[in-house]
């Protein structure tokens, strides 16, 4: 199996929220959660390793963000089975995009990416 392969096999589902109550625009503070499910379309079990995402804000800013796992844990996510999880991000405009990658290995140590698409964080407001 090739890499590419691998990574084409892995579906990425997000849903995003405002978090009102959490944000102060007259401080420019717009906080945002996402719930992302990521599926495994792979006849092999896939872990996920290491998360790496590119925030674009309003004014253009970018933020890179890497690290381990995501929200603490490094799973694995067996054949056509779904790990979901919810996390956050705080940008300093209404409107924002993220987008980046998982790295994944199989059970033999095959490292794999699985891309993530752009998706838009917005206020309500925001887009007219």
């Amino acid at each position: 199996m090739d890499n590419m392969s691998l990574g084409d096999k892995i579906t990425i589902e997000v849903n995003t929220a405002y978090l009102d109550k959490q944000s102060d625009p007259d401080s420019k503070r717009y906080v945002f959660s996402y719930q992302i499910t990521i599926t495994n379309h792979n006849p092999i079990p896939v872990q996920l390793l290491n998360r790496y995402w590119l925030i674009t804000d309003g004014n253009q800013h970018i933020q890179e963000v890497q690290g381990e796992g995501v929200v603490g844990e490094q799973p694995v996510i067996k054949p056509n089975s779904s790990y979901t999880y919810t996390s956050g991000s705080v940008l300093t405009t209404s409107v924002g995009s993220m987008q980046g990658h998982y790295e994944m290995s199989t059970d033999e140590g095959e490292l794999f990416k699985a891309p993530i698409t752009p998706f838009t964080l917005a206020s309500p407001n925001a887009l007219h």
